[in-house]
């Protein structure tokens, strides 16, 4: 059924000309296909996001009283950039005369025909509880490389209204990372992303590829020229807009990540099934986070099982000052039971530990001086994730990007792994053996303020 233009649907006037970009056009082409399924894999800023909450908008405007749901993985995420931003501006430029009621304490917008549009995070277990307690003809999945393919099936239960003349559909966008992502595995390779079987309805599933060149009217010549100067691996993702093969000697695949991946608990409940946590972090030298010359602040979780295995449980990595990384490693912390938090003295030595102990004094805190190479640290945590030690509790974007850029020869990315640094300090500090690679003084001993006392423990890394 093809989309019809949005003045031929009631309660629109005359809208603002829709002038699609080339990558716009065949998009609608597949969004007009029978298919249940459909992703759109794109570069940063090619006009996916506005094109599928378009196609969401007119659905609720031809369907009295249907609902409509736009997931992100992370709430503020999906507030920041959806419902304060695109949905609002596609409405204005789209369907101007159409009153788009927010109901922010519900998190849902309604129409003058009583259609709604839910926006939410899958993370906000409160609000999602609420939205997955409805029924909905539309779901649509922003930003997927962010979003486990669990909470996905979660979610597509309730893809089950029933409302004449509309076609339940499942939406999906992303800029694409590593082929063994779940979205390729699914639309590329037509198999399922948890058996590896192949489709029993490969036809229900449909993408289109889209890239920012295609949307060169709608953006500066300087950006463009940005993304097409990016690092290979990162130019075929932003610029180019396509899935990213393994690099030759990568110590991670994205295949072997999501292999590894176990998401039958949610984060807070492995935490409680671990023995020990801690709390990894790997300073930079921000001063605010408008600091963008600085790199970010790296901050991962990772928990110890009674099994042996490690579990990585969060990643709060963010870009701000000493006050507020601080207060935020101490925040995850408390969150997930920790018994300590882990932190690299790269950016001053007892300074970090200062940091942390400002927002919370009584957090145990270890101070970890590195003696060798990132790669070289990376290694034998790469070992352990072969050995299926190592396990993800839910899909890592940013992360698992970094660690799909570690060589035998060295970090490839364009930017710091700083969130990769993180869990590698996380990992060894539960999982490695004592040696003398680096050295952790005891946060105890220190504020005893009796250096001679101190007996430093060496962990292989």
């Amino acid at each position: 059924m093809a989309i019809p233009s949005p003045s031929a649907l009631p309660h629109a006037k005359p809208p603002t000309e829709w002038s699609p970009n080339p990558g716009q056009v065949a998009a609608e082409e597949i969004l007009a296909g029978p298919q249940r399924h459909t992703a759109l894999v794109g570069g940063s800023r090619s006009g996916k996001t506005t094109l599928l909450v378009r196609a969401v908008g007119i659905r609720a405007l031809r369907a009295e009283g249907s609902r409509h749901a736009i997931l992100r993985q992370h709430a503020n995420a999906a507030r920041g950039s959806i419902a304060l931003d695109t949905l609002p501006k596609v409405f204005r430029t789209q369907f101007p005369g159409v009153k788009l009621k927010s109901h922010r304490q519900d998190g849902f917008f309604s129409l003058p025909n009583d259609a709604e549009i839910w926006v939410g995070g899958l993370d906000d277990k409160e609000r999602l509880e609420k939205i997955l307690g409805k029924e909905f003809v539309t779901l649509y999945f922003n930003e997927c490389s962010q979003i486990p393919y669990n909470s996905v099936l979660l979610a597509l239960t309730r893809l089950a209204q029933t409302v004449p003349f509309l076609k339940q559909r499942a939406y999906y966008d992303l800029n694409p990372v590593g082929k063994g992502h779940w979205t390729n595995v699914l639309f590329g390779e037509k198999r399922d992303p948890l058996s590896r079987k192949p489709l029993s309805n490969p036809t229900d599933y449909a993408r289109s590829f889209i890239n920012p060149a295609q949307n060169a009217r709608n953006l500066t010549g300087e950006y463009l020229a940005s993304l097409e100067a990016m690092p290979e691996r990162q130019r075929k993702r932003f610029y180019e807009g396509v899935y990213i093969d393994q690099l030759e000697g990568a110590l991670w695949s994205y295949d072997g990540l999501d292999k590894g991946r176990d998401e039958s608990l949610t984060p807070h409940q492995r935490a409680k099934a671990c023995r020990t946590i801690v709390v990894a972090v790997d300073p930079s030298g921000a001063s605010s986070k408008e600091d963008e010359s600085a790199d970010e602040i790296g901050i991962t979780v990772v928990g110890k099982g009674d099994d042996g295995h490690a579990y990585v449980l969060a990643d709060r990595t963010l870009r701000d000052g000493p006050l507020v990384w601080g207060r935020a490693a101490v925040n995850a912390y408390h969150e997930f039971g920790a018994d300590r938090i882990v932190a690299e003295q790269n950016f001053g030595g007892e300074m970090v530990r200062f940091v942390i102990q400002a927002a919370d004094k009584k957090v145990k805190v270890q101070v970890i001086n590195a003696s060798r190479g990132k790669h070289v640290r990376a290694e034998p945590v790469s070992a352990l994730y072969e050995q299926g030690r190592v396990h993800h509790v839910e899909r890592f974007g940013h992360l698992e990007d970094q660690l799909c850029s570690f060589t035998q020869s060295g970090y490839m990315g364009a930017d710091s792994p700083d969130r990769a640094d993180a869990l590698i300090w996380g990992v060894s500090n539960l999982m490695l053996d004592a040696l003398d690679t680096i050295v952790i003084s005891d946060a105890a001993l220190a504020a005893s303020r009796q250096p001679a006392q101190i007996r430093p423990r060496a962990f292989r890394l």
